[in-house]
């Protein structure tokens, strides 16, 4: 669990990083008329570890600043050279007018590293935002939980046998109740022993933690339509919680046709860039768990009109984490 989530709580954990950035901030009087951004920034910093990562920053007439990141090295190039000049003598208060805007701004705008750039100025003015009127951007959001579940992503851990039980069980005793894990490394080429060592990983987690922890799989785009239907079937007697992006998310075709064959819960999304994205793929019951991730989406504002948009389908939004504080955000202002 993400627990006690109030801006000093956040920040002061990711200074611990060595990052000091959020989407939250210092206490602001959320009065001044005609807020105007003044400069924009892209800082490159470096953390304890020495790892160096850019976040975005930027500056109002009236003091306030947003500061957000890490950003990928894409977003930030299409930042300076698409999105740095018209943001500045903008209303930083007024998203939604920007956002569409800068969506009409291009043909290019429904996907790939435009709408990165896109996603890393809507958050980057979330928390703004939240610095201008002195409270977290969940709470701006409408949330009211201090709390957000988690699970824990066991990409690239060791799957023998041993191993995979050891940490499995070590997770759950540090109180993972949800845990990911990756069925990438055979897929069609395997054929039937793929199928079968696949799930033999299933078996073993299951044995390993128990009935009461949900367990996911993540084929990370490598199956096809025929190997996908061969492991879910097998799969289903130990109740995944879902099966992610067994297809690259161009295959609509063959998610839809998944899903209609298995009880497995179909995940993926988290390149989807932005709503209609979503859209086409709850309209045909492809999917029941929507993955956005607001870094790549079109940022919080996006994620917000993708979470109402799941929540008319009954599907789950439970976003991937390129980077946790935007998607921790959202989470937190849902109601469940």
């Amino acid at each position: 669990m993400i627990d006690c989530m109030n801006r000093r709580g956040f920040l002061t954990a990711f200074a611990a990083m060595g990052v000091t950035s959020g989407l939250a901030g210092a206490a602001g009087s959320g009065k001044q008329e005609n807020l105007k951004i003044t400069k924009v920034e892209i800082l490159q910093l470096t953390g304890k570890n020495k790892r160096k990562a850019l976040y975005l920053k930027v500056h109002t007439n009236g003091g306030t600043t947003g500061l957000y990141g890490p950003i990928d090295n894409e977003a930030a190039m299409f930042v300076d050279r698409f999105f740095k000049r018209d943001l500045i003598g903008s209303d930083p208060l007024a998203y939604e007018a920007y956002w569409d805007k800068m969506f009409r701004a291009s043909r290019h705008s429904r996907g790939s590293h435009y709408i990165m750039a896109l996603s890393a100025i809507d958050n980057v003015l979330w928390d703004l935002r939240g610095r201008f009127f002195g409270l977290p951007v969940y709470r701006l959001l409408g949330g009211s939980r201090s709390k957000v579940r988690a699970y824990a992503s066991c990409l690239g851990f060791s799957q023998e046998p041993s191993a995979l039980r050891a940490k499995a069980q070590e997770l759950k005793q540090q109180g993972y109740r949800h845990q990911k894990w990756f069925v990438r490394d055979r897929g069609p080429k395997f054929g039937p022993d793929g199928v079968e060592e696949d799930v033999k990983v299933v078996r073993l987690l299951r044995e390993a933690v128990g009935d009461d922890v949900d367990l996911m799989f993540d084929a990370y785009w490598q199956w096809d339509l025929q190997y996908a239907l061969a492991w879910t079937r097998r799969a289903e007697q130990y109740n995944p919680r879902w099966i992610e992006e067994p297809f690259q998310s161009a295959n609509l075709d063959a998610f839809i046709e998944l899903s209609r064959e298995t009880s497995i819960p179909v995940a993926t999304g988290e390149h989807f860039y932005g709503r209609w994205d979503v859209h086409k793929f709850l309209k045909a019951d492809a999917i029941m768990v929507v993955q956005a991730d607001p870094e790549w989406c079109g940022g919080v504002s996006e994620l917000l009109k993708i979470c109402t948009l799941a929540s008319v389908h009954g599907a789950n939004v439970i976003p991937h984490g390129h980077s946790l504080h935007a998607a921790m955000h959202v989470v937190a202002s849902q109601p469940i």
